[in-house]
């Protein structure tokens, strides 16, 4: 899963991105309003924690920009103001959450889990496809109840492709979600094949069926045949 920190303080920032990578998620941090404007055109993510108060505006403007521009994307806004207007006022306009500071890290990633349960697998503490089960909290998976052993970009190629059946995936949409912005940097998407013939393998070893469509000149599908 791909998060965007808004985030002036850069302590903070830092304490928080260096908490969710070790959770497993794939992090990008915007400082100032431009910077994060930029991200929000330029890539998609499955969450955003916002701070209200930032260099250049109000995280507010941000939040806008979200829902119009990308409503799949879950809105946790944090901020050092209590203030119950902007509260009710960042709730009104989109945002899922609202957290003040300061909080404890652990509160935080639990938000998020249970942010991403609801947006993306209706609140489900596990997700379903066919013979393949994946427990999202513990990034277990498990075929005929039997475990699967994947790397962490395995995990998360799975669970990308689950909580997007039945869509075709372009390869730089998988980059962009696995890598985050370094995926510009990479000089071809070779690797995505060799992930997604890996994790094949894996699920077919413990009785899956195969739900990986390649969609010639577009991409990858995950659906029943």
């Amino acid at each position: 899963m791909k998060i965007l920190l808004i985030e002036d303080e850069v302590q903070l920032a830092q304490t928080i991105i260096s908490c969710l990578q070790q959770e497993g998620y794939v992090c990008e941090w915007a400082k100032t309003l431009d910077e994060a404007e930029e991200k929000i055109y330029i890539y998609a993510y499955d969450c955003a924690l916002i701070d209200l108060t930032l260099p250049g505006g109000s995280g507010l403007q941000l939040l806008e920009l979200l829902k119009q521009g990308h409503p799949e994307t879950g809105i946790i806004i944090i901020s050092a103001k209590n203030s119950l207007d902007d509260k009710i006022k960042g709730l009104d306009l989109g945002a899922d959450d609202y957290m003040t500071k300061p909080f404890h890290l652990a509160e935080l990633n639990s938000r998020i889990k249970s942010l991403i349960r609801r947006r993306k697998f209706g609140g489900n503490q596990e997700i379903v496809f066919s013979e393949i089960c994946i427990l999202p909290d513990e990034q277990v998976v498990t075929v005929h109840d039997n475990r699967v052993v994947l790397t962490k970009k395995e995990y998360d190629l799975l669970l990308f492709f689950i909580s997007n059946k039945n869509r075709v995936l372009t390869k730089e949409a998988i980059a962009e979600h696995l890598w985050g912005d370094h995926s510009d940097m990479l000089d071809s998407f070779d690797f995505i094949y060799s992930h997604i013939k890996n994790l094949r393998k894996k699920l077919e070893e413990k009785g899956a069926m195969d739900y990986i469509q390649t969609v010639y000149g577009a991409g990858y599908k995950f659906s029943l045949r």
